[in-house]
Formats: C-alpha cells, structure tokens, sequence
C-alpha cells in the first residue's frame, strides 16, 4: 500500500515579523541609518559638529555611506534573494539579529567617531563591521555552494572583495596612510556599483515584464512582451568596468580609463534600449530604476571626458557623487521600495502614493550635488539642497514602508 509522505518540518518563527527575512531589518535599519548620516554630515558641512575625528572627515563620510548604508542595503536584498536564487535557507530570527546587531553596533561607533580621536573605539568598529560583514559573505557563499551554484561566483568575488577594501580602509586609518584610505574608498565604490550592474541587469528585465503586462489590479492587460539580455553587452559591461576601475584606481591613466568608461556607457545605453518600453513611465517603481540605472550610466561620462575638460572643475568628484546617488542612492531606494511590497505579499501594482515624491526626492538630491554646481551658483549651497533631499526622501520611505516592513506577509507565509 502506498502512503502519501508530507512535510512534516516545523515552520519557522521569530521574535518580530521584522526578523523574518534579512530584507526587513536591513532595509529600515539603512533607511534610519541613511537620515542619521547625512544630518550629522550637514551639521559637519555647517560647522554645528567639529570633525575631530584621526582621519580626513570626508572620509567618514565616505565609509559610512558605503560601508554602512550601501552594505547594509546589499545585505538585505542577498540574504532575501538568494534564498530564492538556491532554495537554501537564510538567516532568520535572532541568527539574523546577530548579523544585524553587529552592523548597528559599528554604526554607533561611526556616528561616535566624528567627536573623538579614540583608537580603542575604532578598533571595536573595526571588529563588529568584519563580524557584520564576515556572517554576511558566509550565509551567502554557503547557500551558492551547497546549491553548487558556479553562476554566482561574481557575486561570492565582488562581497569577498567589499570584506578586503573595508580591511584595506581600517589598516590605512591605523597606519595614517591616506592613499590606502583612498584607494580602498573608491575600489569599494566601484565593487558595490559592480554589484548594483549585476542585479539591475538580473532583476530589471523581470521587474519591467511584470510590472506593465498587468493593470493595477494584477490582471492581464493583453502587453505581451519578452525582455531579453545581450550575452555581447553582458561581456562589455564587464570588461568596461573592470578596465576602468584599473586604469582609475590602480595604474592612473586618465585616457585608458576614459576608453574602458566609453565601453561600458555604450553596453548600458543598449540594454536601456532593449528593457525600454513606454509603459514604464506610467510606474513609479519602475521609472525610477530606469532613472537610476540612466543616471548611473550618465555619471560614468565624467570619466570618459575627464582627459579632456577643464581640471579646475573636479569632474572625478562628480562622477564619484554621480555614481553614489543614482547607483546607490536612487537604485536602493527603488529597489527597496518594490521588494519591500513583492516579499510581504502585497499588491507591487498599488505602492503607497508616497513613492513618487520619494523618487523625486532622490533625484533631486544626485542632481544638485551633480549637475547643479557645474552651472555655478554656491557650491556648498547646492550640497545642502541635495542633502535636505536625501533627507526627505529617506524620510518618506521610513513613513511609507517601516510599517510594511514590521509587520507578517498578507498571505500568512513566514518570510
């Protein structure tokens, strides 16, 4: 006789819904993170908050937005995504606490360290950023092998390489170099804007099929269309970047650099041109991908006319902030604003009326601290401008999603 064999597995549980699955925890915690940051570097800017810090305070600045707010973000969407990616488990519950705990205790200590010199306290941040990080990288890589998943090796190269700079940082601080300091700022950058071009290019494709085939309500509108990647674009995009950050960051040619930049814009300005549909302008969650991939994109010309212009303008810096704010900024946001609705079983089609402002926000802050300034007028006026914006903007999402966020899936799965 045959007998039906089910599942008897118990169902996860956690202390709080927010702990559930990484995306939750993280994506408020950067949120609250991303306000608190950038209002202690206004007051910084504005001299309410002397920098006493042992290292150059725009570096403070620097690390925290891409050791603290960009990794942060990256965390939740991995130890969300690749749970769908491998099948395998991930963290959750006080596991996940752990992980979280670690990254909040660095980040007092960052917020701290702009009043004091203290080496003691650094060296605990230093600890608890590799502990966040090290558990991280290890639930990530452990998934992809056990899944024997060879395709997420530049994911599992790219984390293992953000661990290596946030070292390099640490030990340029403790040795007072500031090239090293430097060099790993911008190699991290680069690494985190590496890891934004291979999930927009995974995800976007995916997103802009789903999101205007349907109407509001999750029901076919008769637009059947197929989003297809170049394996040829896919190759250039690589090659580009890897080529421009070696010529930028490590052999220093202002004119190779330029060309490998040049490659990589003409691979991202085809997919744009492939994932294009004008559907995607009546979506705010998805013309804001669209706008931060573009803006993304768009910063990488910085580098390609940086041979060429006028170098009292710091056109690099420009490119940097340009890549940061539409790469990190806009794009997490986007991002975070469309997962946060897709993994707790709400409607994607229906996000709160928030998103657009938020968005606005956001690309109202990358482009007065981008574009603006090249047009004169005060330049540490426009900064303020775009911080206020970042501000607001992070405001908004903290208002629209922090309840979203803390509270179970519509549907009552665990997650």
């Amino acid at each position: 006789m045959l007998m039906n064999i089910q599942n008897t597995a118990p169902r996860p549980t956690s202390p709080h819904p927010i702990l559930n699955l990484g995306f939750r925890i993280f994506f408020v915690g950067s949120a609250v993170f991303a306000i608190l940051a950038m209002l202690l570097w206004l007051a910084i800017l504005q001299g309410f908050a002397p920098f006493k810090g042992t290292f150059n305070p725009f570096y403070w600045h620097a690390h925290e937005m891409i050791f603290g707010y960009a990794l942060a973000v990256i965390a939740g969407f991995l130890l969300t995504a690749v749970k769908t990616w491998t099948s395998q488990p991930m963290p959750y519950g006080w596991h996940l606490g752990v992980i979280f705990g670690a990254w909040a205790v660095a980040r007092l200590l960052w917020l701290g360290l702009h009043a004091t010199p203290s080496v003691a306290m650094l060296s605990v941040a230093f600890v608890f950023d590799l502990l966040f990080w090290g558990m991280t990288a290890y639930s990530v890589i452990k998934a992809v092998w056990v899944a024997r998943q060879k395709r997420q090796i530049g994911i599992v190269a790219k984390l293992t390489l953000l661990m290596l700079a946030n070292i390099a940082f640490y030990t340029g601080v403790f040795l007072d170099s500031t090239t090293t300091q430097q060099i790993a700022l911008y190699g991290a950058l680069y690494l985190v804007i590496g890891v934004v071009f291979t999930i927009a290019r995974r995800v976007l494709p995916f997103f802009i099929v789903k999101g205007i085939s349907v109407d509001n309500n999750g029901k076919p509108n008769g637009l059947n269309i197929e989003q297809k990647n170049s394996a040829l674009l896919d190759r250039m995009n690589l090659v580009g970047f890897f080529g421009f950050i070696v010529f930028d960051l490590f052999v220093k040619s202002p004119m190779l650099a330029s060309a490998f930049a040049l490659v990589c814009v003409i691979a991202n300005i085809c997919r744009l041109k492939n994932w294009h549909h004008p559907a995607i302008w009546q979506k705010p969650l998805l013309w804001s991908l669209i706008i931060a991939f573009g803006g993304m994109t768009a910063s990488l010309l910085f580098f390609v006319v940086l041979p060429f212009v006028d170098t009292s303008v710091n056109v690099h810096s420009l490119g940097l902030h340009g890549l940061a704010l539409f790469g990190v900024g806009l794009m997490t946001v986007a991002m975070m604003a469309r997962v946060s609705l897709g993994h707790t079983g709400r409607n994607i089609h229906q996000p709160p009326k928030t998103v657009s402002a938020m968005f606005i926000l956001m690309t109202t802050s990358a482009l007065c601290r981008v574009v603006m300034p090249m047009f004169g007028g005060d330049y540490m006026t426009w900064v303020l401008i775009s911080q206020v914006a970042w501000v607001l903007s992070f405001g908004l999402f903290c208002v629209s999603y922090v309840g979203i966020l803390a509270k179970p899936r519509t549907d009552g799965l665990f997650g």
